[in-house]
């Protein structure tokens, strides 16, 4: 079947607007045999009269008239779909895919969300819980447009991997429990654990720090939600170690925060597509960066918001 094609119906409703071929001609900067090629056109498509002369005006047939209803709906939803994506590319509005942990979700994302928000309210970010490795996987399929993962990552053809930020490892323990004013792996492991879930590059670094001290805990509970973790060590159920991002509040009254000895520490980094990254993704990406907590004396470029 034969498909109407707008430029037509454009046509068709500037006839029936002017009520002249001509003026419709002059309107849309058309030879007047055009004009009537693009009614003859319609007219042979649809089997019937569109337009007819009263008095020496054109007007639609009662078929013309429900084809005109309509076209004008069809080009006004094709100018709509046409100024969405021009926003778009100009990065005035668009939809932004991120995948990320639940931890960084939870505490870094809601300050980027609002900061964006205040500079380009009609950016759609769409935020996905996912491991880092699943992340990486859906960037390269292109089913995401930004991630943030855990490093050291393998470079993977086709992403830019930089890192972000560095934030420490901390114990979090029940505030009634006595505590040294620094944690070692030794003590820790003689308490009741709440730790992540295998699934996570933060359960590899605490188990290496751990073992530095030749022990290896098994934790009462394995989770992958850090709010969770830390409702648990309020409860008094065990203690924990999770990063502590610059900024964030304090935990609860009922949980006390230690430095560990040896130190242990979160890396983050920012991965993108290599590809031209569309200017909706890029403004996202500046406000992550705005983020960025590096450790002592890391300098990283931060483009400014805009």
């Amino acid at each position: 079947m034969r498909e109407i094609s707008l430029d037509r119906l454009r046509t068709l409703v500037a006839v029936a607007d002017l009520g002249s071929f001509a003026k419709a001609a002059s309107l849309l900067n058309l030879a007047p045999p055009t004009v009537s090629l693009h009614i003859a056109d319609l007219e042979a498509r649809v089997g019937a009269l569109l337009l007819s002369r009263t008095r020496g005006r054109v007007q639609p047939s009662a078929i013309g008239e429900t084809l005109v209803e309509r076209a004008r709906q069809l080009l006004a939803d094709a100018q709509e779909a046409l100024d969405d994506v021009q926003r778009q590319v100009l990065g005035l509005a668009g939809r932004v895919r991120l995948g990320a942990s639940t931890g960084a979700i939870a505490q870094l994302m809601p300050r980027a969300l609002d900061t964006l928000s205040q500079y380009h309210p009609t950016i759609d970010v769409q935020v996905s819980v996912l491991t880092s490795q699943q992340t990486l996987k859906k960037l390269v399929d292109g089913t995401l447009d930004i991630g943030l993962v855990a490093l050291p990552q393998q470079p993977m053809k086709g992403l830019r991997i930089k890192p972000w930020r560095r934030d420490p490892v901390m114990a979090f323990l029940p505030a009634r429990r006595d505590c040294p004013e620094f944690i070692t792996p030794g003590w820790l492991a003689t308490q009741p654990l709440i730790l992540n879930d295998s699934s996570t590059r933060l359960s590899r670094l605490t188990s290496q720090w751990f073992a530095s001290e030749g022990e290896q805990p098994i934790a009462r509970i394995q989770l992958n939600y850090n709010d969770a973790i830390k409702s648990l060590v309020a409860a008094g159920y065990g203690a924990t170690l999770l990063p502590h991002e610059a900024s964030t509040p304090l935990p609860d009254s009922r949980i006390v925060m230690r430095p560990l000895r040896p130190e242990l520490w979160r890396h983050l980094g920012i991965a993108h597509r290599e590809e031209h990254v569309e200017r909706a993704t890029q403004h996202v990406l500046d406000v992550l960066w705005e983020l960025s907590h590096l450790s002592q004396g890391d300098d990283q470029h931060q483009p400014a918001l805009g």
